[in-house]
């Protein structure tokens, strides 16, 4: 096959949406659970800390995913990593549909964590490490889309099943009994579909060029980014690459604490952290359960998750086409400022008891729209640009576990919150947590238009 003189945008494109369906998966594993909540806990008789570790046990794996991704992706290549998350998607959902008890649920659960663990790391490093810098916050904020629009076809989805539930009997046995029967097992196994997607595609995408590079195989990552850039650009990138490497040590885990690398990794962790200590996740998770406090039924409450679902998609769609030209830091300090102020508004409408009707979802929908225009891409932009390199895997690894274990704590402790401090007071602390946000950013350099090159010679 003929080398191509131009660079091929659909190429870039289409290798992109193919990772970004990581983001996909991830989004919809993290939103099909909130339709199954109440019902798995009737069928099982869950008490409080039981249904927390049903939530977050899956976070529990991601965890686990997470610490190996780097270390697997820096060994066997990125895209290895990902064929072998989008098997784990595919067998979890299965598991979670056939299981016969609690244990194999959560033992599912599990899997499905650590293919989503793997998938949150690698899909935006592999998307970043792929794309040219004048659009690559574009090309990794289509990973936080594929995350909305996952988390919104899961809404469609369990609400579709719901009503099919009730209002439909099949002469099928097995599908009388997973969606007439006990409908959250066909919430959990509508996911194959797009797992199984995700694991064909990736067969037909190359490995990151950056990858290639840092095993010394500059050919192969010449030919893959003259793919995407065209010769002339690629030729620079490789030189860039080749000027970088000359001055890098081998990679390990003690060069995450030199200086430079640790401030970098330290405002990685702690943005990561945040994100999740600010609620998104809670109103993902808890969203039916909040919504039912508000005197909604849960049929209701789960159209509310679609209308929630749609405007994080709306605003995510703004945040691509804009970041690349205000920046990644004008952006989340932007979204920091709608979620802290919104938070604030829905904790005083559910002190005053001021629930009923619209007013109170609108707030919630500011929060969303404020977090998905901000919080909710550049997070992954960030953590897929500012490290070097030879321990990008590595430090990403370790951003990302941040993430993750701030999201198993949130999925932990939001039931124990809301019983004991309230709707009001658990909007409270998610507000505060946002105040840290604009002093994390003032110690890490606008990344805009800066090759990843660039941006590790800024930190060296």
């Amino acid at each position: 096959m003929t080398k191509p003189s131009k660079p091929s945008s659909g190429y870039l494109f289409f290798i992109s949406i193919t990772a970004a369906l990581g983001g996909f998966l991830f989004g919809y594993d993290t939103a099909v659970i909130s339709g199954t909540i109440t019902l798995v806990k009737e069928k099982f008789d869950l008490n409080v800390a039981m249904e927390g570790w049903f939530v977050s046990s899956a976070l529990l794996g991601c965890i686990a995913g997470v610490a190996m991704a780097g270390e697997l992706s820096d060994r066997l290549g990125r895209k290895k990593a990902l064929i072998a998350a989008a098997a784990m998607f595919f067998l979890s959902a299965l598991g979670c549909m056939l299981s016969g008890s609690h244990t194999t649920l959560i033992l599912a659960r599990l899997l499905g964590g650590i293919g989503v663990g793997i998938a949150s790391m690698l899909s935006p490093l592999y998307i970043s490490e792929v794309s040219p810098a004048r659009i690559r916050g574009r090309m990794v904020a289509l990973y936080q889309f594929a995350i909305t629009v996952g988390i919104l076809f899961a809404y469609f989805v369990n609400a579709w099943l719901l009503n099919a539930h009730s209002e439909t009997t099949f002469h099928q046995p097995f599908l009388q009994h997973v969606i007439s029967g006990e409908v959250w097992r066909s919430m959990f196994g509508s996911e194959m579909i797009p797992a199984l997607v995700f694991l064909v595609t990736l067969f037909f995408v190359p490995e990151s060029p950056r990858w290639f590079a840092i095993k010394d195989n500059m050919g192969r990552a010449r030919k893959i980014l003259s793919r995407i850039n065209g010769p002339h650009q690629a030729d620079r990138e490789i030189n860039e690459i080749m000027e970088v490497k000359q001055r890098e040590e081998k990679a390990s885990w003690g060069l995450l604490l030199r200086p430079g690398i640790r401030i970098a990794l330290i405002g990685g962790i702690l943005l990561a952290l945040l994100s999740q200590f600010t609620g998104i996740n809670a109103i993902i998770y808890y969203g039916p359960r909040i919504m039912e406090q508000a005197g909604l039924k849960l049929s209701d409450a789960l159209g509310g998750q679609v209308i929630i679902g749609m405007v994080n998609v709306a605003a995510t769609i703004f945040a691509i086409w804009k970041i690349d030209e205000y920046g990644r830091k004008k952006l989340m300090l932007g979204g920091i400022t709608g979620m802290m102020g919104s938070l604030l508004i829905v904790s005083l409408l559910f002190y005053l008891d001021l629930t009923e009707g619209v007013f109170i979802l609108t707030f919630i929908l500011l929060f969303i729209a404020s977090f998905a225009i901000g919080y909710g891409p550049v997070i992954w932009v960030l953590l897929s640009e500012i490290y070097p390199s030879h321990i990008r895997g590595r430090a990403m690894s370790v951003a990302t576990l941040a993430l993750w274990v701030g999201t198993a704590i949130i999925g932990q402790v939001v039931p124990w919150m809301l019983e004991n401090l309230s709707p009001a007071g658990t909007f409270i602390v998610f507000a505060l947590c946002c105040i840290p946000v604009p002093f994390i950013l003032k110690r890490l350099p606008e990344t805009k238009g800066m090759s990843l090159e660039k941006i590790e010679k800024h930190w060296a």
